[in-house]
């Protein structure tokens, strides 16, 4: 915790003593490094794991070595609870059926970073960088949504190799994503994006602050340190620590007010948790405070409510915003699997000729890496 403290939080604490107390205050400037947070939780996981008696300890290097640096999830997750894996590290199978199943799931999550979340992610890299005078409400949204979709497909296609890549060595690492645009609340949609962060938050934090146990008032101070935590962890910036805790504000109010009615209502539901989830993405990206608060102005009404730069966008992108929709639904795994166990000839056709456009975007592409390297 001390390596992550000092690499990923010292100069955020330098620069708010330097504005808060005018501090002169000096620091060499350092480089992340990759993976850190990541891997960070792991060892944490294992020492915890060890301290409460739930796994033996380790008295051998290399499988425990294997599981800290276990390269296909080592910079960008999924978190592996040392729990987890265990016996994998001891026991696991390795098959050529288990294999080829990896190499699918691998190849899959290359075509959704290449072919989708770098494609979409072009319109908010040019959106961003308009400054706000000339930016519309219409294409603030419309910029905002690409980078929705672009932070799915992106950081779920890193966790779709990573299990891919554990699979060909015989691990059986844990889902990350179910498919989290579909959720009917917030609360939903945080059990089904970065599966194994918030599964680790609850296991290591939450539940020994008390989880549940200590009544409404213990449970929203609980969740406002888990949030704040989580919000910290993704970044040394104060607009992660705002998206945290615009998050514990949420799930507080769903689980005081909101419950009922969502589980009613799932359309409104889920209305209302794509826009909150837009927001909170906003509210992530947008590091500077100044840039933050002129994008939100915008947002929000400031400007003309459309403009010709929109409409060029709408009917460019159009069809690429639609095919978004479609991949962030189970619809196109449930067709791919009814084609494989019905027409194998013709699976095995559709996934070479997606290995080798994918190919062909890659060569034509310069260098785009995973969002979640930064963290």
């Amino acid at each position: 915790m001390s390596i992550l403290g000092f690499f990923k939080y010292t100069g955020f604490f330098v620069e708010n003593m330097r504005n808060f107390f005018g501090l002169q205050l000096s620091l060499p400037i350092l480089a992340l490094p990759l993976g850190i947070s990541f891997y960070t939780f792991q060892t944490l996981s294992y020492t915890i794991d060890v301290y409460r008696r739930k796994v033996n300890a380790r008295h051998h290097f290399i499988p425990f070595a294997t599981y800290v640096t276990m390269f296909p999830q080592l910079v960008a997750g999924p978190i592996v609870r040392y729990a987890d894996i265990d016996v994998q590290l001891d026991h696991r199978k390795e098959s050529l059926s288990l294999f080829g199943e990896g190499v699918e799931v691998f190849l899959m999550g290359l075509a959704k970073k290449v072919l989708l979340a770098n494609t979409i992610g072009l319109i908010w890299d040019k959106i961003k960088i308009m400054p706000s005078s000339e930016m519309s409400v219409s294409l603030a949204w419309i910029g905002i949504i690409a980078f929705t979709f672009q932070i799915y497909f992106d950081f779920s296609a890193y966790s779709d190799m990573a299990v891919g890549l554990g699979k060909m060595f015989g691990f059986d690492l844990m889902r990350n994503f179910d498919y989290p645009y579909l959720s009917k609340s917030v609360t939903e949609f945080w059990r089904r994006w970065h599966i194994s962060l918030g599964n680790w938050f609850r296991e290591y934090v939450y539940i020994p602050l008390g989880g549940n146990k200590k009544g409404i008032a213990g449970q929203i101070i609980n969740l406002f340190v888990v949030w704040f935590l989580t919000g910290l962890w993704h970044g040394a910036s104060w607009n992660f620590v705002y998206w945290g805790l615009y998050y514990g504000v949420l799930l507080m109010f769903e689980k005081l007010f909101l419950k009922k009615f969502l589980d009613r209502h799932p359309m409104i539901g889920h209305g209302y948790t794509l826009i909150a989830v837009i927001i909170g993405w906003a509210l992530f990206e947008h590091t500077d405070s100044g840039s933050l608060y002129a994008f939100f102005a915008v947002l929000f009404g400031k400007g003309v409510l459309w403009n010709l730069t929109a409409a060029y966008y709408l009917r460019s992108y159009g069809v690429l915003f639609i095919l978004a929709i479609l991949f962030s639904t189970r619809l196109p795994l449930a067709s791919a699997q009814k084609i494989r166990e019905k027409v194998p000839a013709a699976y095995l056709f559709i996934l070479g000729g997606l290995f080798l456009l994918t190919l062909v975007f890659l060569v034509n592409e310069s260098y785009n890496p995973f969002l979640y390297f930064r963290f």
